[in-house]
């Protein structure tokens, strides 16, 4: 591991960043600069005033996202601040580009006060075609993200929505290699914050539509234990989980929680679990342990504590559970359906659409390659079908390619 992160420092001071922006319209004469600029460019610039939604077709908004953080949750690292966020930026606005064939901007916000964030996000907006937030901390990114919903363009954090709808396709097709349905398992997550609020939502079918099939039995760990309704220190968001959750207020620690459950998922920090705490669960058990750069439980010692099925948030294992399999694709459908925001529906689409993405899955593949460029396509066009049969689109707007 140490080599790939001087690797990787050498790799972005040698390119001075990871992305850049080029012209679209040709630039070599004084006819192509009337045209892109002055004087040609007052026209295009009228329509728009006339008509607000021609600006998806004579701008780049139409394919373009504006990825947002305040750096104040940083990968594993923590509050690092915005600066130093502005890489793993970059890297969402490059994979935007790569996967799903549409544009990213990086901005990184020096503000804390999550007014001061969404007055930002705001202000910026009509710049582009969605808003992905990035690395805010929890309990500040549930409201910026909730009070943005009316921005008439999708907004969606992806520590959230990301993680949840990869683990989801994940623990579908881990449930059917193991062949215990949805509705029979024992699911235990470990994290409370942005990710593992999200996961458990989708889990428990928590303000969801129909669409949603619960999985039988949730229960959602801090550091502290199991959540449980009136816990002491609850805030808000654990007093929500722990009702959505753990209804009969069952408690006690991590261990007591995996005894006899089918899956764990964790979304904390490196090294918690063991190879004796794996035995305690159900035989061949789930193990989706996506802690990074560290998981929860490296992998041969979750097989060797009876794990049947092993997911990491590392790409130098199998079954990566990586984001980069729902984002592109959900945006880029969102886009071409003109969405005004992201609804349920939207997120189960691209559930879907990475399920089917593995025909027979076994304990070594439950997810698609990272790589496997078809997936963002097929999300992509599933969520743009939920978008307009949600009739949560632009009103008037068939479809629009993104990556023209």
């Amino acid at each position: 591991m140490p080599d790939i992160f001087e690797r990787s420092l050498a790799a972005h001071r040698e390119t001075r960043g990871k992305i850049e922006i080029r012209s679209r319209m040709r630039l070599e004469s004084p006819d192509d600069l009337s045209l892109a600029y002055t004087p040609g460019v007052a026209r295009p610039c009228e329509v728009i005033a006339e008509t607000p939604g021609a600006a998806w077709d004579l701008t780049w908004k139409g394919r373009t996202v504006a990825v947002v953080s305040d750096g104040s949750a940083v990968l594993g690292l923590g509050d690092l601040g915005p600066l130093a966020s502005l890489p793993v930026m970059e890297g969402k606005a490059a994979l935007f580009r790569e996967f799903a064939g549409i544009d990213a901007v990086p901005i990184v916000l020096d503000a804390t006060d999550p007014d001061e964030i969404i007055n930002a996000v705001r202000a910026i907006a009509p710049t582009f075609g969605g808003i992905n937030l990035e690395d805010i901390s929890a309990p500040r990114c549930f409201r910026i993200e909730e009070e943005l919903q009316d921005l008439g363009i999708p907004v969606l954090h992806d520590d959230q929505h990301g993680t949840a709808i990869v683990l989801l396709a994940a623990l579908m097709n881990a449930a059917r290699v193991v062949d215990i349905p949805l509705a029979n398992l024992s699911v235990v997550i470990n994290g409370a914050g942005a990710a593992g609020r999200a996961i458990a939502r989708l889990l428990v079918c928590a303000n969801t539509d129909d669409r949603c099939i619960p999985v039988g039995r949730v229960r959602i760990c801090d550091s502290k234990g199991v959540l449980w309704p009136g816990r002491p220190g609850n805030d808000e968001t654990k007093e929500e989980l722990a009702r959505a959750t753990n209804p009969d207020g069952e408690q006690g620690d991590l261990r007591s929680a995996l005894r006899g459950a089918h899956a764990f998922i964790g979304v904390s920090r490196g090294g918690l679990l063991h190879a004796a705490d794996i035995r305690t669960m159900q035989p061949d058990s789930i193990v989706l342990a996506m802690a990074n750069p560290t998981p929860e439980i490296m992998p041969d010692e979750a097989r060797a504590g009876g794990a049947k099925i092993v997911g990491t948030g590392r790409s130098d294992f199998p079954n990566q559970v990586n984001n980069v399999l729902a984002f592109p694709g959900l945006f880029r459908g969102a886009l071409e359906a003109r969405a005004t925001r992201f609804v349920d529906a939207m997120k189960f689409a691209a559930v879907d659409a990475i399920v089917a993405a593995v025909e027979e899955p076994t304990p070594g593949r439950i997810l698609p390659a990272a790589f496997d460029r078809s997936v963002a396509v097929a999300v992509a066009q599933r969520v743009a079908e939920a978008a307009r049969a949600a009739s949560v689109c632009v009103e008037g707007c068939e479809a629009l390619d993104a990556t023209r």
